[in-house]
């Protein structure tokens, strides 16, 4: 079984992710990581020199490739990742793959990210916690719908990782 991680950047898809495939004794996968490493070029690279376009369809095709090749896997997607080019329906059609929402609140987002926004190609450009409020507030609005979709949703906020891992494995048992 592949264990597929969605939801917003921040709401602990990688750190999760990670201690998620040690409990189960998986390999980890992180979709952005492996993009860089396929493409020699970090996200921000990417959409600065290539294009968001070029690199949604960079993130499908790698998507794909990790879900017909990659078995008993925990994937943790970057949060745009379920939202563009068919992913959420590739990943539902995937009868090996259960997908699960780490469902993160504006201000915990805000309170996780506001420290990151350089690193993070679509925050770089808010200066003040309002616009990011404002951004992360509409961003999530327009994924939720594909966020929704997952098998199992988990909400993240004011919870240590050793709850969240707890419930997640009670929902996998």
């Amino acid at each position: 079984m592949n264990l597929i991680l969605i939801g917003y950047m921040g709401s602990g898809k990688s750190t999760l992710g990670k201690k998620l495939a040690r409990t189960l004794n998986y390999p980890f996968i992180d979709l952005d990581n492996y993009i860089e490493e396929k493409e020699e070029l970090s996200i921000s690279e990417l959409f600065k020199i290539k294009g968001e376009i070029y690199f949604r369809k960079k993130e499908h095709e790698y998507l794909k490739d990790i879900l017909e090749q990659q078995k008993d896997v925990v994937l943790a997607l970057g949060g745009g990742t379920p939202c563009y080019a068919n992913n959420m329906e590739l990943i539902k059609e995937d009868q090996t793959a259960t997908s699960i929402y780490f469902k993160a609140g504006i201000n915990e987002l805000v309170g996780r990210l506001k420290h990151e926004r350089a690193k993070r190609p679509l925050l770089d450009r808010f200066n003040t916690d309002e616009e990011l409020v404002e951004f992360i507030g509409k961003h999530l609005f327009e994924r939720a719908f594909y966020y929704n979709q997952a098998d199992i949703s988990i909400s993240v906020d004011k919870k240590t990782q050793f709850v969240i891992l707890d419930e997640v494995m009670t929902h996998l048992v």
